[in-house]
């Protein structure tokens, strides 16, 4: 019984810090579960994208509502990307942790998006973005694999 415990924990705690560097749901690898990412910027609001417009960048699967939302991200993905991955700010932040989010809780902020991963978590970390951001700025190397 100690063995199982044992290779049980070893497992765990791999798939603890073997986290993917874009967030993307268990059984898709789409990034922003399917939100056009540059619409945030250009619509200020969130879009769902589509299959017709898509790009592979770090790993993840990124779609787009239009052509154009596309072309924009090929040429500056790190400019519409969400901050920390696409993971919720506020775990990052708070907890050093790696918690989905949902892409209709979001906030630009000095030009970079932010993830959350609900209503009553945004609202956490609206109530001091700055403090958040620069907390989540340090935790964030941290957590990535080197």
């Amino acid at each position: 019984m100690k063995q199982f415990i044992v290779i049980v924990s070893l497992f765990v705690s791999q798939l603890v810090w073997a986290e993917d560097p874009i967030s993307t749901g268990f059984f898709s690898n789409k990034a922003l579960s399917g939100y056009d990412t540059v619409a945030y910027f250009t619509e200020q609001e969130a879009v769902e994208g589509s299959s017709k417009f898509k790009t592979e960048y770090k790993g993840a699967d990124w779609y787009f509502a239009l052509q154009q939302h596309l072309d924009m991200f090929l040429a500056e993905p790190e400019k519409y990307a969400p901050q920390y991955g696409g993971y919720c700010a506020w775990a990052v932040s708070a907890n050093k942790g790696f918690a989905s989010s949902d892409p209709k809780q979001w906030a630009i902020v000095d030009g970079k998006l932010y993830l959350n991963y609900n209503k009553s978590v945004k609202q956490k970390w609206d109530d001091d973005r700055s403090l958040h951001i620069t907390q989540a700025d340090q935790n964030w190397p941290e957590m990535m694999p080197k």
